[in-house]
């Protein structure tokens, strides 16, 4: 046996929880595992990365502190955590910036909670106080790693926290939060008892739990604590040297929903984060100013403040970094303006509103009156006056070139449009015979002039009526009918919304049914069959018949946002967008002739009425609608709320638009005109460091590698979370850097694990089948393509849902129910594995996807699903185990011209159980028409592996045809074992299993294992360290160890990087890290 003493295994990339942060000049050094990374603050570049370092190598960082000569280009500082510190030499020049060590890493006996630097402003100084986890401090010289000298509080206790106060030994004070609820009080200075230990000056009492940060501003002699009771106190305490034992408590706020984690002093504000993930502003009088959320899941764990620039940093478990600005904002009713329109000069009440542009607001009143608003002159201008629109007018307008056009309808079927700018000069059109029900212009891309916009009317009986209307410098020189549509039957028959698609030569209409319609945007009069109508001469009263045969919808999904129909549609970069009252948007595509669904997405929680949807310059999609009373602008790219004004609910006339940082959000509310108008400020970029996921992942997968613009290698990867999403990633090894391609939320409960099937690579990209599963039986199925855009460069994934499957629905369909032991909903799927290349012995013809679930209900599940006919079907489950079913792997048996498809499930028992499943996969197609449940049949042996439960199982053939089984359990054990099919029987091969070793690999679970080759497996375990092992005749030998910073590691995935052939392996649990192995 060969022993690989040569491999080197190296962190290639880490993602953890955000635990120090702190602003050094423009520059924001922040805490992820051992790692300190720089980011820069400046407009420009706030996202680069800078540098980042590991410098407390297996410690996780919790605290830095900086000690800045003023003027210099440098700043010296003390990064420490756990029983580790470091100091650091931080340089700045130009925009560079370095990290060089002053000192080793210094290690210490006990917890460090809190790190002064002593010597007065010099950062020359060689000494440190040191708090340390039983309530003393220790005078430390970093440079030499000696105690200097110890001082013990009588106070004997663990500490929860701690807070320096004085810049010499001499006046150094340490208030220490104690496991006991109280503050403690005490200087280095201060005489000692007959053990040698230091009086408390001062105990405080308050707080119902225990006390998790602290911080004094002297100026004020406040003091401000946090608590796990979930409530902020600040003290009057004034100076430290006092021993008065009256503390008067200032303030006692409450407004976290969890646990309290940091809290700090500003002149004017009080800043405070905890375990909800939010970030809030106190006033000094107990006012919640601002409440920052935006963190995804388990809380806020670090924060800083830059207080003359007004920005709050926040890192989160999420490993997510944010920028928030406490100076800029005003509340949305501060800039909520009435227009004071005034109704008493028999103009009538306004009925609708819309906003021409950020600078002019349109009105229409009840008796047929047109007004404009500037906000510059603040001025109300008659435009147009016409009582025949009275009591019931639609209104809209459209920004062209060099003019604003203005369209207008009634109850008897007219429609009436002019300019802003010349509202005398009009024409008046009568297509319908009896009342206009919508009113759209649409901005057409299909090759017309600036001049030129499209204006689309709903009359009675679905019928839609096309108009190209022209324009020039204020005069409407031509309206023309291009076509006439017929929306399908139903109650309510007029559209909501219109989108171009120029790419594929149609129209997407939604209509007030929650129905999309499909039409060709090519008309008779274009294809040589009839002339186009020039109507521009037509009067109102004048009315003519169209010559037009009416366009019926080539394809329609029929009632796809619900009875309160569709609110918007939209085209973007060759997709579909639609968005409806039912709290859903969807992303469509046109593919031949027909709208085909890729997702259903939602909002965020509670937003239940989204009325539009809008993409930023930089291609970000925000949505627009209503959350209870309040209009809300939400950013699908960073999870919060952009805009949120109270203005009552949507049931009004509203409009909003946005041109560069300049907002308006206009309604009418009880007769009135409000209008809020936004100021623009500057704002910073609020996301430095995308999160990861909201809690601990469950699954991570490689999918492939692609290459980008720059010819770079992309992996691509896959994770799963509890929070109930799937992120799809692409690493970049050169610059390391990790970015978000898309996110998947459709789980309604945790996702437990995931598979992969059909991986293809091209030119294109690559692209996949995504199976995810998890909690409330739930399966989801996903092709994805990634691809590089050949404009931009960009990478984007397109994500397209193909089936679901849920066994309470499954069982919904079931008949002769009664006479079957009925099926638990809550059942979680905790292991999955797609079967999609099948012998052609087995089933020659298929083209489906099977795939098997390990249950916890102690089932084996097997699906089949057609990725043509989008569906998913249960064939087949069986109840061997009778206990939970943990993991589960497929593999081919090939011996001379039979192949059989073979099963392997893996209990809580520690028993490996073998399947035989060609014979269900033969039958498995027939049953996506026509379901019928089946057996999934006898076991054809078992291995007893285990103690107790399987957390990991992989199967791998060798070189001379044997198999080779590893699995990982809870008894930290690996076993290992040949496996040899040859005898064949009518339940399937038999196995001989040569048992090679069970070794007890690790000190926790094992939960991850991968055969790297014949002769090298890696493992990794909730000990999180990372081990290789070789393979021989005599069993497993240790080759290498390597500690990972993830906690509660759930999985392990690894792949090939075939340019170096190096190994690379990544690891999930709270966090994600991935590691070279290169030997």
């Amino acid at each position: 046996m060969r022993l690989l003493c040569m491999t080197k295994m190296e962190s290639q990339l880490l993602v953890a929880p955000i635990t120090a942060l702190e602003f050094v000049g423009d520059h924001l050094l922040a805490g992820e595992g051992p790692n300190l990374t720089v980011y820069s603050l400046r407009s420009r570049c706030l996202t680069s990365l800078r540098v980042t370092e590991n410098v407390l190598a297996g410690y996780t960082i919790h605290g830095i502190k900086t000690s800045s000569a003023e003027g210099s280009d440098s700043s010296v500082l003390c990064v420490f955590g756990s029983k580790g510190l470091i100091v650091l030499n931080v340089g700045r020049r130009d925009h560079n910036i370095s990290l060089s060590k002053v000192c080793q890493l210094r290690e210490l006996r006990d917890w460090i909670w809190d790190i002064q630097w002593l010597g007065g402003d010099s950062p020359s100084t060689a000494y440190l106080g040191v708090a340390l986890g039983h309530n003393s401090v220790a005078c430390y010289d970093y440079r030499t790693g000696q105690v200097l000298k110890e001082i013990h509080c009588s106070e004997k206790c663990i500490l929860y926290s701690a807070h320096f106060v004085g810049r010499t030994w001499a006046e150094l004070a340490l208030i220490s939060g104690t496991v006991f609820n109280q503050l403690v009080i005490w200087g280095m200075s201060d005489q000692t008892d007959e053990e040698g230990r230091v009086e408390p000056r001062r105990r405080i009492n308050g707080h119902d739990g225990v006390i998790f940060s602290i911080f004094y501003e002297p100026q004020r002699g406040i003091l401000a604590s946090a608590s796990d009771d979930r409530s902020l106190r600040v003290w009057n305490v004034g100076s430290l040297a006092n021993r008065d034992p009256d503390v008067q408590c200032l303030l006692v706020l409450y407004g976290h929903q969890a646990r309290v984690w940091s809290v700090r002093l500003l002149p004017d504000h009080i800043i405070s984060i905890g375990e909800d993930s939010a970030c809030i502003v106190w006033s000094y009088s107990g006012d919640l100013i601002h409440s920052f959320k935006g963190h995804k899941g388990r809380g806020i764990r670090a924060v800083a403040v830059q207080d003359h620039l007004g920005l709050v940093a926040t890192g989160g478990a999420d490993s997510g970094i944010r920028l928030w600005q406490i100076k800029e904002k005003s509340s949305p009713s501060s800039n909520l303006l009435n227009l004071n329109f005034d109704s008493s000069k028999n103009i009538g009440v306004p009925k609708a509103i819309t906003l021409a542009d950020i600078n002019c607001l349109v009105i229409m009143t009840d008796l047929g009156f047109i007004y404009t608003y500037n906000f510059s002159s603040k001025q109300w201008t008659l435009v147009l006056e016409d009582r025949t629109y009275k009591s019931y007018g639609l209104l809209d307008v459209v920004r062209l070139a060099d003019s604003t056009l203005c369209a207008i309808g009634n109850i008897t079927g007219s429609v009436k449009i002019f300019s802003l700018s010349c509202g005398h000069s009009c024409k008046e059109l009568k297509h319908h015979e009896g009342k206009v029900h919508s009113l759209t212009w649409v901005v057409s891309s299909s090759g017309l002039s600036t001049d030129t916009c499209s204006l689309f009317s709903s009359g009675p009986n679905g019928v839609i009526v096309l108009l190209d209307v022209t324009c020039v410098s204020g005069n409407i020189t031509s309206v023309t009918e291009k076509c006439r549509f017929l929306l399908p039957t139903c109650r309510q028959r007029w559209h909501t919304s219109l989108a171009f698609v120029p790419e594929e030569g149609f129209i997407v209409c939604g209509d007030r049914r929650g129905s999309l319609a499909l039409f060709p945007m090519k008309v008779s009069g274009e294809t040589g069959g009839e002339t186009v109508k020039d109507v521009s001469s037509q009067s109102a009263t004048n009315h003519q018949s169209s010559h037009f045969s009416i366009q019926e919808p080539v394809h329609v999904l029929f009632g796809i946002h619900g009875k309160l129909g569709v609110t918007s549609v939209a085209c973007h970069d060759g997709f579909v967008y639609s968005s409806g009252r039912d709290g859903y948007y969807r992303q469509l595509k046109v593919e031949g002739r027909q709208l085909v669904m890729l997702r259903k997405l939602k909002s965020c929680k509670g937003m239940e009425w989204i009325e539009s949807v809008s993409f930023t310059p930089a291609g970000d999609l925000d949505l627009l609608g209503f959350h209870s009373t309040d209009f809300v602008v939400w950013s699908t790219r960073t999870n919060e709320k952009l805009l949120c004004i109270p203005c009552g609910g949507g049931h009004r006339s509203w409009s909003y638009k946005k041109e560069g940082p300049t907002e308006v959000f206009s309604y009418i509310k009880s007769g009135d005109v409000f209008a809020f108008h936004s100021q623009p400020v500057e704002r910073v970029q609020n996301v430095l460091k995308e999160p990861l996921h909201g809690r601990e992942l469950t699954s991570v997968k490689f999918a492939g590698t692609i290459k980008n613009s720059c010819q770079e290698d992309l992996d691509v990867l896959i994770t799963s979370s509890e929070d109930t999403t799937v992120n799809i990633w692409a690493f970049n090894r050169n610059p390391k850097h990790f970015h978000c391609l898309s996110t998947i939320s459709d789980h309604l409960s945790s996702v437990k694990t995931l598979a992969l099937a059909r991986t293809t690579r091209d030119v294109e990209g690559l692209s996949t089948l995504l199976f995810t599963a998890g909690g409330r039986a739930q399966i989801e199925v996903y092709r994805l393509l990634i691809q590089v855009k050949e404009v931009n460069g960009s990478v984007t994934c397109q994500v397209v849902h193909l089936a679901s499957h849920r066994l309470d629905e499954h069982w919904d369909r079931i008949k002769n129910k009664h006479r079957m032991l009925k099926m638990d909903p809550e059942t979680r799927y905790l292991s999955i594995t797609a079967v999609d290349k099948i012998p052609g012995s087995v089933n020659p013809d298929s083209s489906s996807v099977y795939l098997a679930a390990a249950c916890s209900d102690g089932s084996v599940r097997f699906f089949v699903m057609s990725e043509s006919s989008r569906k998913m079907t249960l064939v087949a489950e069986s109840f061997y185990h009778q206990r939970c079913v943990l993991k589960i792997e497929t593999f081919v048996h090939t011996s001379g011209n039979d192949s059989r498809v073979m099963l392997c499930s893996a209990a809580t028992d520690g028993r490996i159980a073998f399947w035989d499943i060609s014979g269900t996969i033969s039958r498995a197609d027939r049953m996506l028409e026509k379901e019928n449940l089946q057996d999934l049949g006898p076991v054809c042996f078992t291995i007893s592996a285990h103690q107790c439960g399987i957390n990991s199982l992989c199967i791998q053939k060798t070189k001379d045809g044997q198999y080779l089984v590893a699995s990982g359990g809870d008894d930290n054990s690996i076993c290992v074992c040949w496996l040899t099919l040859d005898q064949m029987s009518k339940e399937g091969p038999r196995g001989d299993v040569q048992l090679l070793r069970s070794v007890s690999a690790h000190s926790a679970h094992v939960t991850g294992l991968h055969i790297l080759r014949d002769d090298l497996l890696a493992s990794v375990s909730v000990d999180q360290r990372l081990t290789l092992w070789e393979l021989g005749d005599s069993g497993l030998q240790h080759v290498a160890t390597r500690f990972c910073h993830v906690a509660d590691v759930s999985e392990l995935d690894c792949w090939t990087h075939n340019k170096d052939k190096e190994q690379l392996c990544v690891i999930c649990g709270q966090g994600l890290e991935i590691v070279k192995c290169k030997y």
